[in-house]
């Protein structure tokens, strides 16, 4: 018996492609995963390597791992995932005690690598970016409330700032069919609520079938029982379209919860970045979404400090954020990733500069996200039950995606809720990013 443990870093990407591997290893009588390094004798870390910080929790998660083999039962230590795509010679060559190197595209053979890893051979290795995703492929899901599906690999996008064109290769989308078909094996396992992800949703469908079929797909989805939430995640606004946001309007297990990264309003640092459209195009998107659904939630990404990026455009950026008032907002710093179009640019703007705009961007957010948390009070929402400790149910609403935005507790008192399941619950308290509300009854969704 082979014990093994994985480690997931990274984004839901990531994490749909340690669940494929947990699928094939299970799948195999020798194999026995277990959450305890010093009790595996091999372990698996699938690294994220999109931004500088991301490679440098990579490389330490890596060199801890090693240590299991000095101290514990390690025999073997594995390493897959963004960061191996991108620099698996240089890992290689570095930390030679990494037993083997899979990249994003060649997952699939873990098994067989671990099995010739343990006999001493030199295995592995990269391949060219783009890896086949099917219904029909092993998948162990992790957790009973949400599961993510992975419509498409791959962007097209090409954005000065961004490796994943690198790291992915280019949109590869699975087909509505076998989209659906894994919608189904996910709704027969009892999880209600289905995430669809890939590197830009807008984009999805534009390699098979000639154009963005992100709204057919959605359409199909709704149809299929048991899933009572659907949530799209990294949709481009230059790319939104009056048929997607029909659909979320009409489709009412389409959570009305759009996640926009725009990065920045200003028209110089958009261009500079090779991202379509202005502020006004954006500001026009944002409208036509709250004009035609009342209710949408609008999540943004912002970058700070990118190359150019000057007092002007900064302030620019802090007003468009001011008027728009996202309902979620996350701020990242500009890292300088090699091998992408912005490496070279010139205007750099200092670790100093950058940090304080972040801080300042999220500073003015904070106090934007209380006013809209301290509108729900007294509201009645949908909440699903995703944890809970001695004293609450930790809960989200279907405004909110899993680990980025608002927590919901719920007093246990005498309730007796299942994980998993999705209940009315009032809003009584609101905080900056979290939320205390009440169950009204037990009676589910």
């Amino acid at each position: 018996m082979i014990r093994y443990s994985l480690m997931t870093l990274g984004c839901p990407k990531n994490e749909v492609d340690s669940q494929h591997m947990n699928g094939f290893l299970r799948g195999e009588k020798e194999f026995k995963y277990t959450d305890k390094f010093e009790k595996a004798e091999v372990i698996i870390i699938n690294t994220c390597g999109f931004i500088q910080d991301a490679k440098e929790e990579s490389i330490e998660t890596i060199l801890a791992a090693l240590e299991y083999k000095k101290h514990y039962n390690c025999k073997s230590v594995i390493v897959t995932g963004c960061l191996t795509q991108r620099y698996s010679e240089e890992l290689e060559a570095d930390i030679p005690e990494i037993d083997a190197v899979l990249g994003t595209s060649n997952f699939d053979k873990i098994a067989e690598v671990i099995k010739e890893s343990l006999e001493g051979k030199k295995t592995g290795g990269v391949e060219a970016a783009g890896f086949d995703y099917s219904s029909s492929l092993p998948r162990e899901l992790d957790n009973e409330v949400y599961a993510y599906l992975k419509i498409a690999e791959g962007c097209n996008n090409n954005c000065t700032y961004c490796s994943i064109p690198q790291i992915r290769g280019a949109v590869k989308s699975r087909s509505i069919a076998d989209i659906t078909a894994e919608a189904k094996t996910i709704a027969e396992s009892g999880i209600k609520e289905l995430i669809i992800i890939a590197q830009d949703t807008t984009q999805y469908g534009v390699d098979i079938y000639g154009r963005s079929t992100l709204a057919p797909l959605l359409r199909k989805l709704a149809e299929v029982e048991g899933i009572k939430w659907i949530r799209v995640l990294y949709s481009y606004p230059e790319f939104i379209n009056d048929e997607i946001i029909e659909v979320f309007a009409e489709e009412d297990k389409i959570c009305n919860y759009f996640d926009l990264p725009i990065q920045h309003s200003s028209a110089k640092i958009r261009k500079l970045m090779n991202r379509k459209g202005n502020e006004e195009d954006i500001a026009n998107i944002i409208n036509k979404i709250r004009n035609k659904i009342p209710d949408a939630k609008i999540r943004t990404s912002l970058i700070t400090g990118f190359p150019g990026e000057n007092e002007r455009d900064f302030n620019s950026l802090k007003e468009f954020v001011k008027k728009y008032k996202f309902d979620r907002l996350g701020v990242f710093e500009f890292s300088r990733e090699e091998g992408t179009a912005a490496y070279n640019l010139g205007q750099r703007v200092s670790e100093k500069i950058k940090s304080e705009r972040k801080e300042e961007i999220m500073q003015l957010q904070q106090e934007i996200s209380l006013a809209k948390n301290k509108e729900l009070v007294g509201r009645k929402i949908e909440v699903i039950i995703e944890d809970q400790d001695q004293e609450n149910y930790l809960a989200r609403s279907r405004y909110d995606s899993p680990e980025i935005d608002n927590q919901i507790y719920l007093p246990i008192k005498d309730h007796n809720l299942e994980i998993g399941e999705i209940y009315q619950a009032v809003i009584k308290e609101a905080f900056h990013y979290d939320l205390i509300g009440e169950i009204e009854d037990e009676s589910t969704k």
